[in-house]
């Protein structure tokens, strides 16, 4: 049996530095000063975690890995910078992919987002393509990376379901193949008919295969872009409500007061999960605007303080839609506080959910999720004592951990008396 025990680790809402002892890849104990009672045995090992703040690992709960690198692809440049041309500019040139190259750029992103503290993600996976290319290289990654990252993969028409020829029967067979949510993009189809019909659709394959729900939902600055409603009211009418995602949700941004309220009583009565991908939609929206200039950023702080699930997430690492992207969540974070305007101390102290808990809760895993006993022993080491100076200072991941083995260690760096960096 491997033991370690971590000593001095700071949790969230813990006053006193814990002591975690984690035995063959579980937390087993946590409590403070327990170096000073347990006993010692010769294959223990010890880990000083100098007082540094210990969390759960960031979940990353909407990025597109079949994308990822594809935005200086010829013919893929995004000129307008509008959603609706990157997704022609995808159609125009994804008929090139292969297995080994989605694979390839998909490692790319995977290594920069494990080693920035990510250890679960689900990934958008287009499957408007007869041959499932993308699909079948993210089902062949999620093997392979399993070890390092627990990854969802989502079933999601890039193209349509109805608008996209057969688009609902590529669903339901990467569904078959092992996909583990059902995507769909209404505001993408031909009719408000169409789009209604899609999200009809997928509430019906996620009850037939027992899937989750993720939905690309009003991605648009159309302010008559309600299909939210219709997903969150088939959810409701299912039962099935926390296991839906509404994505995006832009035109809540646009949407009048009176009609909000309304509303969000069926928000709250459903128990949708949301998520905003703050970076990508300040890029994407308002591109028909002049001003006032919308941001398209849907209402985070409100569905917040109602109670209703909220996380954030990148969503592009360098394709047709956004040009930029890291796959660092601290970054999203940031840009996420300063756009919804949640820079209250109260709300920066507990904004470290957007990336961690909240996320699991949207992938239906928080009972699997978290510093508790019993529980894989996954976590992560920020550089800072306090949330408030992680999320001021955008720290870095000092230490990642999974099932009691590290994944990697950094080493930060400060300033001497004399101006020169010193290792610490």
């Amino acid at each position: 049996m491997k033991t370690t025990l971590f000593i001095n680790a700071r949790l969230k809402n813990k006053k006193e530095l814990q002591d975690i002892l984690v035995e063959d890849g579980v937390f087993k104990k946590i409590e403070p000063n327990l170096i000073s009672t347990i006993e010692k045995t010769s294959n223990m090992t010890i880990v000083d975690l100098k007082g540094k703040l210990t969390i759960p690992p960031y979940v990353e709960p909407h990025i597109h890995l079949d994308y990822v690198y594809t935005a200086n692809v010829p013919g893929a440049i995004n000129d307008t910078g509008t959603l609706f041309e990157g997704i022609q500019r995808w159609s125009d040139t994804k008929s090139n992919l292969t297995i080994e190259d989605v694979k390839t750029r998909a490692k790319k992103a995977l290594q920069k987002q494990i080693l920035s503290g990510i250890q679960y993600i689900r990934t958008h996976v287009d499957v408007t393509d007869p041959n499932l290319t993308s699909l079948k290289a993210m089902l062949e990654l999620k093997e392979e990376f399993s070890d390092l990252v627990t990854m969802q993969i989502i079933a999601f028409p890039q193209e349509g379901m109805y608008a996209y020829k057969n688009g609902d029967l590529l669903v339901e067979e990467a569904l078959k193949m092992g996909a583990d949510v059902v995507g769909a993009i209404p505001h993408f189809e031909f009719t408000r008919e169409f789009g209604e019909k899609s999200v009809k659709k997928t509430i019906e394959l996620a009850c037939k295969y027992n899937k989750l729900v993720d939905v690309h939902c009003d991605e648009t600055d159309d302010e008559q872009s309600r299909f939210l409603e219709v997903l969150a009211a088939h959810a409701y009418i299912e039962g099935i409500g926390p296991k839906v995602t509404a994505s995006h949700t832009c035109a809540m941004h646009s949407y009048n007061n009176a009609y909000t309220y309304k509303l969000f009583k069926l928000l709250k009565q459903c128990n949708l999960n949301f998520i905003s991908c703050p970076t990508e939609n300040i890029h994407l929206q308002g591109r028909f605007d002049n001003y006032p200039k919308r941001r398209g950023v849907t209402r985070v702080k409100e569905l917040h303080d109602a109670g209703i699930n909220v996380c954030f997430a990148q969503d592009s690492m360098s394709d047709p839609w956004y040009p930029l992207g890291s796959g660092n969540l601290m970054n999203i974070l940031d840009f996420g506080l300063h756009i919804c305007q949640m820079m209250s101390f109260e709300e920066i102290d507990m904004a470290l959910d957007f990336i961690t808990v909240n996320g699991a809760k949207t992938l239906n895993i928080e009972n699997e999720y978290g510093i508790e006993i019993n529980n894989d022993a996954n976590f992560i080491v920020l550089n800072a004592e306090t949330e408030f100076q992680a999320i001021c200072d955008r720290v870095s991941v000092l230490s990642s951990v999974r099932k009691g083995e590290t994944l990697f260690n950094r080493i930060p760096e400060k300033i001497d008396s004399n101006n020169n960096f010193l290792k610490l």
